[in-house]
């Protein structure tokens, strides 16, 4: 335990982010309003498949009494009733944004559980935007400090792991915490990370609820330090604490390493294809081939696959056998580069992924192999290689490291708005762009929430 008059790396942590209180710069509150356009239009997309409108009929129906809104619905409910519902339908889809070194989605985490909690509260567009970079700080923090790549592996699922933190700490930013309260609420958030990567070996839902169930948790931990409940004091970095016990191989001077310096906001990756990121270079290798060479799947004798290890344990899979495998499997996106457009989340709908090309084309694919070069960059910046034999016995590759989306080729304003259009087009009012666009400026969220109700799925 940290003697009395010592501060230990999970209350240093929690210093630095409550004194960003009223002061952090404008680029990361333009960054943070960036992230919130992002975001609300995959809840929009993401509330309308199946699995989520389970989770938002619980929310809905657990008898809850609240204010706050759940995307698309007339009834309201608690705060973290909505942060549940509404984080479950950012992680729908597999196109919520990611930080690639953590391996985990902030922003379906952190920014839910940033709204629910502002519109109870009655808080301003700018007290949003404040917390959002404060819980994407922190939830990047723990998940780079926890040794994502071997935390992953160990079949831990880093968005609903480390989640609990970010939106524990942007709950504490809209309620004024202290760096002790501040303190408390990530020491209780460390008893409620949860979830595993076991939907990548056996299928099932439970991915698409740990978003959400993150930011419920998160939420929760700071509402109960709020009443004066109290967290262990180095619920990150302690003798048990979430960093050491998660992994073999923690890299603890992470959670305080040049805060203030690196901002976790500047490395995340907005995703252009609704697929497990972790797959997107060997998406994008695969469509630079396709257009470069213009072969038909037909000339196709074999295709062989590199990438990280990570790529190459959880992500060997057939696609066709459900929505959740065909976006994580390589062998069906890379057939989906090859005859569809992984841009359109149509391609992974239901109706589509069960077209006899796809499993004939992903059959192509003979090996998807583990290599050095890619595990030496992974998380930070992910790569992949695609190789293709032809039947004339030409051989082509492509290889991608630092894909697009991320830090390393961010995309640009018209595809950002592209993308916000593909997803909310006839599903939401379409002034929701300009509110959120314009959110610093708003004194509540009352005009923000009241568009987001009324979304055509309610």
């Amino acid at each position: 335990m940290p003697s009395p008059t010592s501060l230990s790396q999970t209350a240093q942590l929690a210093n630095f982010l409550t004194q960003l209180n009223g002061s952090i710069d404008r680029r990361l509150l333009e960054l943070a309003a960036a992230r919130l356009v992002d975001t609300s239009a995959v809840m929009i997309f993401g509330s309308e498949q199946p699995w989520s409108r389970s989770v938002i009929d619980h929310s809905l129906t657990s008898g809850a009494s609240g204010n706050c809104t759940v995307i698309g619905q007339r009834e309201a409910t608690t705060s973290a009733m909505a942060a549940l519902a509404n984080g479950a339908s950012a992680h729908a889809f597999e196109l919520d944004d990611v930080h690639e070194e953590a391996i985990s989605h902030p922003g379906a985490v952190v920014i839910p559980a940033a709204l629910a909690l502002a519109e109870e509260l009655n808080k301003s567009g700018h007290d949003l935007l404040e917390a959002i970079v404060i819980g994407y700080e922190a939830m990047g923090r723990a998940g780079i400090a926890v040794g994502p790549a071997s935390h992953m592996l160990a079949g831990f699922h880093p968005t609903s792991m480390s989640g609990v933190f970010g939106a524990a700490a942007a709950a504490g930013r809209l309620l004024n915490f202290d760096s002790s309260k501040m303190n408390h609420a990530l020491g209780i958030a460390a008893s409620l990370a949860s979830g595993t990567m076991e939907f990548a070996s056996s299928g099932g839902m439970a991915k698409r609820l740990h978003a959400g169930r993150a930011a419920e948790g998160g939420l929760t931990a700071a509402l109960l330090a709020a009443r004066g409940f109290e967290g262990s004091l180095d619920g990150l970095a302690g003798t048990y604490g979430f960093c050491r016990i998660f992994t073999d191989e923690p890299q603890l001077e992470l959670l305080t390493d040049r805060l203030g310096q690196r901002w976790m906001l500047d490395e995340v990756t907005v995703k252009p294809y609704a697929a497990c990121s972790d797959i997107h270079p060997m998406i994008q290798a695969t469509m630079q081939l396709r257009r470069e060479y213009q072969f038909e799947p037909g000339d196709i004798e074999s295709i062989e696959l590199e990438g990280p290890t990570k790529a190459a344990v959880q992500n060997d899979m057939d696609g066709t056998t459900s929505v959740m495998a065909a976006q994580y499997s390589a062998q069906f996106n890379v057939a989906a580069a090859l005859i569809s457009d992984p841009i359109d989340p149509d391609t992974y709908q239901p109706e589509n992924i069960c077209l006899p090309q796809f499993a004939a084309l992903q059959q192509k694919v003979t090996s998807i192999r583990a290599a050095e070069e890619f595990d030496a960059t992974y998380a930070w910046k992910m790569g992949g290689r695609v190789i293709i034999n032809l039947s004339s016995g030409k051989k082509i590759s492509a290889t991608v490291h630092g894909q697009k989306g991320s830090m390393h080729d961010p995309l640009e304003a018209p595809e950002l708005a592209a993308k916000f259009s593909r997803l909310t087009q006839g599903r939401v009012n379409p002034k929701l762009e300009e509110l959120l666009w314009s959110i610093d400026d708003a004194e509540d969220l009352t005009g923000l929430a009241a568009t987001l109700r009324q979304s055509t799925n309610g």
